[in-house]
């Protein structure tokens, strides 16, 4: 089984709404966790969001202006702040994994599977930095293939539902960094 790391392999997955990212991420998740590695994931939401429920006491907490609210058990913690926190500092505090799978924070510059359901998502491999792999709708594989002279590099194409070489490219991506240090 592999050590955890205090430097993770971070991995974005990026793309628009509904194109699968959620997927993808719990696909990896379950591979990478099947193959002994420790696993972060983190999600950006660009609406708000709600965790907690009304009348608990941890909502209670929230209400009467505390910045930040944690609860814990013997099985999880969560930890609630009223306020966005920059990717890094995530990482940098809860990081200490083998892997972090990042779904969304498009303009970080990390690593990224880009999901492509559509024609206008292909502009997101011109537009976005470190593209690694591009993850296609079985409809747009020809597509893309047909664009990908325009791209900076020539990356990976997989179809959405083809997880196992996600999963390698990562594996050897997070294998080669370790071999680094």
């Amino acid at each position: 089984m592999p050590e955890p790391t205090n430097d993770p392999t971070v991995i974005q997955i990026v793309g628009y709404k509904n194109t699968g990212k959620t997927t993808v991420v719990c696909r990896l998740t379950e591979l990478l966790k099947q193959g002994g590695y420790t696993v972060a994931t983190m999600k950006h939401d660009a609406h708000d969001f709600e965790m907690d429920k009304e009348g608990t006491d941890t909502w209670r907490h929230q209400q009467a202006g505390a910045d930040l609210t944690i609860i814990t058990s013997p099985h999880q913690t969560a930890i609630l702040q009223k306020r966005e926190t920059p990717l890094e500092q995530l990482i940098q505090a809860w990081g200490h994994v083998d892997f972090v799978l990042v779904e969304g924070f498009k303009t970080a510059n990390y690593p990224k599977f880009i999901l492509v359901k559509s024609e206008q998502d292909i502009d997101l491999v011109r537009t976005l930095h470190k593209p690694i792999a591009i993850i296609a709708w079985p409809d747009m594989l020809d597509a893309v293939s047909a664009r990908q002279q325009s791209f900076r590099a020539k990356q990976p194409v997989f179809a959405l539902n083809d997880i196992e070489p996600m999963y390698r490219l990562i594996q050897q991506a997070h294998s080669r960094r370790l071999a680094l240090d």
